[in-house]
């Protein structure tokens, strides 16, 4: 897997910001790929809407401009890390 070419500061369930409890998007031809580290969040794509829960065992990929936001679920660590192509994992990830 090619390695991020950035990350977001590392949140938790009292730091995640506004910006990312609510609609947004990545830029065009930036891929996210959400880790959680403790805890769990969902992961909600608007159009088509679509689920997912996201914990330290299933990182979720996030597509360039889709939108979506990130709701926590409990006490919860997470951060998003950036790449120029989609990440490729082999396990664990879900299918965005």
């Amino acid at each position: 897997m090619s390695a991020p070419y950035a990350a977001s500061p590392i949140f938790d369930d009292q730091t995640l910001p506004a910006a990312l409890r609510n609609d947004h998007r990545t830029k065009t031809g930036t891929w996210g790929l959400l880790r959680v580290l403790d805890g769990e969040v969902r992961l909600i794509f608007t159009e088509p809407r679509i689920e997912h829960r996201v914990t330290p065992d299933s990182p979720a990929i996030i597509p360039p401009q889709a939108t979506h936001y990130v709701v926590p679920v409990c006490a919860m660590r997470m951060q998003v890390e950036f790449f120029r192509e989609r990440p490729d994992l082999n396990e664990g990830a879900t299918n965005g």
